[in-house]
C-alpha cells in the first residue's frame, strides 16, 4: 500500500519522489522487496550436466569468449541474476509479465552494482533496485526512475532468447545455470498459469491492439531515439526474414516459427528487446512497425 512518509510517497521501503516518470503509475506487483529473490553468483554446470530438455527456452549469453545459458524455467522464479561471465560482471533479468529478457552490464559509471527485485511495476514490467543506492530501474528502458541514480542507463548487452537445444548445438562449450540455487522452487512449473497465451493483463497499461497483447515481437532501438518492431507474424508472412536499413543502420531480423526464436545481425550501438508486443507498445508508443506488406513492394 502507499504510504505518506515526510512528504514523500514510500512503496515496499522505496521513496518514489522524485521521479522521471508518474509515481503514481509504479504499482505493488503483490511480493515485498525481495520476495522474489534474485541470485547472486550462482553455480553453473557443463551443458552434459545441466539436465535440461532441448526445448527448455533459454536466455543465452557470450562475453569474454565464454557462453552461458539461463533457463527461464528458473528464472521465472527469481527474475534477475548478478553474475560475472568471462570476467564482465552482468545482469541476467527476465520479467515474466512482458515476456522480456534482458542482459545488462552491471557497471554504473564505472562502479559495480548488484540488483534485487522491488516487488514494484511500472506498465506491468519489473522495476529492479540497486543496493548500493536504493533507486530503482525500468528494465525495458533500462533507466534509473528513481533515487540519487535517476537518469541513469545500464548498458544493454547482446543475448538471444532460444531453445537450449540450439544453443548448445551453437556452443558445445557453454555452461548453465545450475538447478541447485539454494532456494526451494518447483523449476520447470510456472506460478504464472496461461497467463502467456491468454490476452489478460494484470496491471493496466497503455493498449495498442494492433497485435495480440502477448505477440512475440522483437524491437530495436536507438538509445534515447527511434524504435522499430518486429512482430513474429509478420516475419513468418514476409518469409520468416527482413533486411532493411533501421534509423540509417543496415539490419536483418528473423523469425523460426519452429522454434519461436529470433535472430538479429545489426551493429552494437542497436539495442534489441525482445518480449510481449503489449510491452513493446508501452514503452515504445511511437514505434514503426515492420508489416509483411512493406516486404511485397
Amino acid at each position: 500500500m502507499w504510504v505518506l512518509l515526510a512528504a514523500a510517497l514510500v512503496l515496499n521501503g522505496f521513496v518514489l519522489e522524485p521521479a522521471a516518470i508518474d509515481a503514481k503509475q509504479i504499482l505493488p506487483g503483490g511480493p515485498p522487496r525481495d520476495g522474489i529473490p534474485a541470485l547472486d553468483d550462482p553455480a553453473h554446470v557443463p551443458a552434459s550436466a545441466g539436465g535440461w530438455d532441448d526445448a527448455e527456452v533459454v536466455i543465452g549469453v557470450m562475453a569474454g569468449g565464454e557462453a552461458r545459458a539461463y533457463p527461464l524455467a528458473v528464472l521465472v522464479w527469481h527474475e534477475l541474476v548478478n553474475d560475472t561471465l568471462g570476467g564482465q560482471e552482468i545482469l541476467v533479468s527476465y520479467c515474466p509479465l512482458c515476456g522480456t529478457g534482458m542482459v545488462f552490464d552491471r557497471r554504473v559509471a564505472g562502479a559495480s552494482r548488484r540488483f534485487g527485485v522491488s516487488g514494484l511495476l511500472y506498465r506491468s514490467d519489473l522495476l529492479l533496485y540497486d543496493r548500493e543506492t536504493e533507486s530503482l530501474w525500468s528494465q525495458i528502458s533500462s533507466e534509473a526512475v528513481t533515487g540519487p541514480s535517476r537518469g541513469q542507463r545500464l548498458r544493454l548487452l547482446r543475448a538471444r532468447v532460444l531453445p537450449w537445444g540450439e544453443w548448445r548445438e551453437a556452443h558445445p562449450e557453454t555452461r548453465v545455470l545450475s538447478r541447485e540455487t539454494g532456494h526451494a522452487r518447483r523449476y520447470g512449473s510456472s506460478p504464472y498459469g496461461d497467463y502467456a497465451s491468454s490476452e489478460r493483463l494484470l496491471f493496466p497499461v497503455p493498449s495498442d491492439r494492433r497485435y495480440h497483447p502477448k505477440a512475440l515481437t522483437l524491437g530495436l532501438r536507438l538509445a534515447g531515439g527511434a524504435a522499430r518492431a518486429y512482430p513474429a507474424q509478420e516475419l513468418q508472412r514476409a518469409g520468416g526474414e527482413v533486411r532493411e536499413h533501421f534509423a540509417g543502420h543496415p539490419v536483418r531480423v528473423a523469425y523460426d516459427p519452429a522454434s519461436q526464436a529470433f535472430s538479429v545481425e545489426a551493429p552494437q550501438e542497436v539495442e534489441v528487446v525482445q518480449g510481449y508486443w503489449f510491452a513493446w507498445a508501452a514503452f515504445h508508443p511511437e514505434t514503426s512497425v515492420f508489416t509483411s506488406k512493406q516486404a511485397d513492394k
